[in-house]
């Protein structure tokens, strides 16, 4: 079946069209545009901020007006991961989709449903004739995924709307009304190199499911960088260890899925003895949650320069110790992850060492508190720390208009009522509301699994089901 016969057909089409533009985070010069001309030629008030934030304004259909205005609004940019056996240049090559039973899926990439449904959505709502609606304005952010720096840059004056629907949630049941806020942790420093003094060995970890590093953060599921510290701390006990690379993970808020170490050992065998039975162990651990890991460990002929034992040995101590995962469940909302940190990215290349680290919270306190504390790791190590990209939580306002009203259209739609929550994500509401204090906020959006990883899937039936909630809080937003 194509896509362009699936209902709801108006958002798969637009959907379709999206995808076929290049979109990375920092790089959506060419989905800029595109959004651009879509509202130009639509005859619809269009402009560009100065950070890239597209702004299109509608006005209301006839008996609309005199209802509170709407800002509708999702991100342009999408995660870019693929599994390591396909070849594909997020740059320059669309997504390629198929459908998969009641799920589209794409072909071994993410597939940017995260959050291209909720910009197909709103594209859907600005070309309609037939959808009533208050006046809106959609506002389409940048750089969500990788710093929130279209929400960070949208200046107050721009928006002029009372209510803003953001359509960026992955459970089609759940009505979100706050989120966390984050920090990026970079732990960096340079080290000497010198000649391997062993013979070397190559530790592979790969098969990981990963997923979204705060959505899923709870789960329990591997990660690469940090199997990876397990199983070279395990080295140390025997060996004089020299790291002579690291390449494992990607994107600060995806949980690595892969990664791999060359280091030179005294003893190869006893090395790779010593570490397949702390293998055996650390699948046994994971067989329910990651049925798909595997762990190479086995001899190379390939090599480069290494770094000294005692540097190998202050970074192996660093990568057990860095925290990752929940840090910390919220007291006051019912299984809701307060505070957690996920270890990212570690790189070593020709002596230099790069460790990203995404940490969250949506208590500001409890965010610096798992910083500070990955800080304090890293430099007892004599290594550098920076924190950068800083963004603030959105506090829950159960009793807002907006938030009844769904939660009332939702009950009566559907036949029960939705989950009111909070989420670990982080979402744009908290930056924008900053600015616009006055806005009301509401997130939600349709059911998307294995978000910011290859397994990125979004469900037809919850598709049309958004498709029709979303319509039906259009037509009944409340008077002015």
């Amino acid at each position: 079946m194509e896509l362009s016969n699936i209902e709801p057909q108006i958002i798969w089409k637009n959907f379709s069209k999206l995808n076929a533009v290049p979109r990375p985070s920092k790089k959506e010069e060419r989905v800029i545009a595109f959004i651009k001309e879509f509202g130009e030629n639509l005859g619809l008030e269009t402009k560009v901020d100065e950070v890239g934030n597209v702004i299109i304004k509608k006005p209301a259909t006839p008996g609309m007006e005199n209802r509170k205005s709407v800002v509708l609004q999702s991100h342009l940019d999408m995660v870019c991961q693929k599994n390591n056996d396909v070849n594909f240049d997020f740059e320059t090559e669309g997504i390629k989709m198929e459908i998969d039973g009641d799920w589209v899926k794409a072909k071994g990439t993410t597939l940017g449903a995260d959050n291209g449904l909720g910009v197909a959505t709103i594209m859907s709502i600005l070309e309609s004739t037939d959808i009533p609606h208050p006046a809106m304005e959609a506002l389409f952010t940048i750089d969500e995924e990788t710093g929130m720096t279209g929400a960070l840059g949208l200046k107050p004056g721009q928006l002029t709307g009372e209510i803003l629907l953001n359509l960026d949630t992955e459970e089609d049941d759940e009505i979100d009304i706050g989120c966390a806020g984050g920090v990026d942790v970079t732990i960096t420093q340079s080290y000497g190199t010198e000649a391997a003094k062993g013979q070397i060995v190559r530790l592979e970890v790969k098969g990981l499911q990963g997923g979204h590093s705060g959505m899923d953060i709870h789960k329990g599921f591997g990660n690469s960088n940090i199997i990876l510290g397990r199983l070279l701390y395990n080295g140390l006990a025997k060996e004089n260890v020299q790291l002579i690379s690291i390449d494992s993970g990607g994107l600060r808020n995806a949980i690595p899925r892969e990664g791999v170490a060359l280091i030179s050992v005294r003893n190869a065998q006893e090395f790779i003895e010593e570490a397949t039975a702390l293998k055996k162990e650390i699948l046994e651990e994971f067989a329910s949650v990651e049925p798909g890991l595997h762990i190479n460990i086995e001899n190379s002929t390939t090599s480069d320069k290494a770094i000294s034992e005692e540097d190998s040995k202050k970074i192996i101590l660093t990568l057990k110790s860095l925290h990752n995962g929940v840090y910390r469940m919220s007291p006051d909302v019912k299984d809701l992850v307060e505070a957690s940190n996920n270890v990212a990215r570690v790189e070593l290349k020709g002596g230099e060492l790069k460790i990203l680290n995404l940490t969250r919270s949506s208590v500001d306190s409890s965010k610096y508190s798992v910083a500070e504390q990955l800080k304090s790791v890293a430099e007892l190590a004599g290594m550098k720390v920076e924190f950068s990209g800083s963004y603030p939580g959105w506090k829950p306002k159960p009793g807002s208009e907006i938030v009844q009203l769904m939660e009332k259209i939702y009950t009566e739609k559907f036949g029960e009522k939705p989950h009111v929550v909070a989420c670990h994500a982080g979402l744009e509401c908290g930056i924008i509301g900053a600015n616009y204090p006055e806005m009301e906020m509401v997130s939600f959006g349709p059911t998307i699994r294995g978000a910011h990883s290859p397994d990125e899937r979004a469900n037809i039936p919850s598709a049309q089901k958004f498709w029709s909630f979303t319509k039906e809080i259009l037509a009944n937003i409340p008077l002015k």
